[in-house]
């Protein structure tokens, strides 16, 4: 069943999430998957873990507790938001929420390939992040994940020379997801430093303009829409 793009334009965060709750409520074996595009006015969300004290000050920008995993992010103009609504149970064999994410991942990681720059994950810190000393280079990072024997603790997370360009927070219900992933594009990155962003206090964000890309929100959305349906096609 293909992936078929719902673009919303500038919606409110708080009635985007209850939509989605409500469609996945809603829907049954013969429900198409659908990919919502978005951007949102200013606003801290926070996961179901979130700890209040990785929100320094607001500054006014209203906080909003999610059903998402994760800790506290920042969504505002210049942010291409990607909620895939998708049963799991269609795609391809089948597949778990760890799969998913590496999609969702590998995702953001064309869309940055496109201009030319190159992502990385980051062992034991989901989403994808952009080398800060040079943001095109190809080499891999020494904090990439590796190979864990079963049973043996995640690494603690290790930020040096990089910064997050996408955050993800998704949420599972009855093999069905919502929330999903968020893309810096440009932005007003200073309501970042009012928190300790996906609880990790210090981690730098970026977004594709501060490393030098400057394209528009809509052929971002774009880029990343034709990817999230390659990765996610059934």
């Amino acid at each position: 069943m293909p992936l078929h793009p719902c673009p919303l334009g500038r919606v409110e965060y708080e009635a985007t999430q209850q939509a989605m709750q409500a469609f996945t409520l809603a829907r049954n074996e013969t429900t198409g998957d659908q990919l919502w595009l978005c951007e949102h006015d200013a606003v801290y969300t926070q996961g179901v873990a979130g700890s209040p004290s990785h929100i320094l000050e607001t500054h006014g920008i209203p906080v909003v507790r999610t059903n998402r995993g994760g800790q506290v992010t920042y969504h505002g103009p210049g942010q291409v938001v990607a909620y895939p609504l998708i049963d799991l149970r269609r795609r391809g064999r089948g597949y778990g929420v760890k799969e998913y994410v590496h999609q969702l991942e590998e995702a953001v990681i064309r869309t940055l390939g496109d201009y030319g720059i190159t992502g990385h994950r980051v062992a034991g810190a989901p989403g994808i992040y952009v080398r800060l000393s040079n943001p095109r280079s190809h080499a891999m990072l020494p904090q990439r994940p590796r190979y864990r024997a079963v049973g043996s603790p995640a690494p603690a997370p290790d930020f040096a020379d990089v910064g997050k360009i996408a955050a993800l927070g998704i949420k599972v219900s009855r093999h069905c997801t919502y929330h999903g992933v968020a893309l810096n594009v440009a932005m007003d990155l200073a309501p970042f430093a009012n928190i300790h962003p996906c609880g990790y206090a210090g981690l730098t964000t970026l977004d594709l303009s501060s490393v030098g890309v400057h394209t528009s929100w809509q052929e971002a959305a774009d880029r990343l829409t034709k990817h999230l349906q390659a990765q996610l096609a059934d």
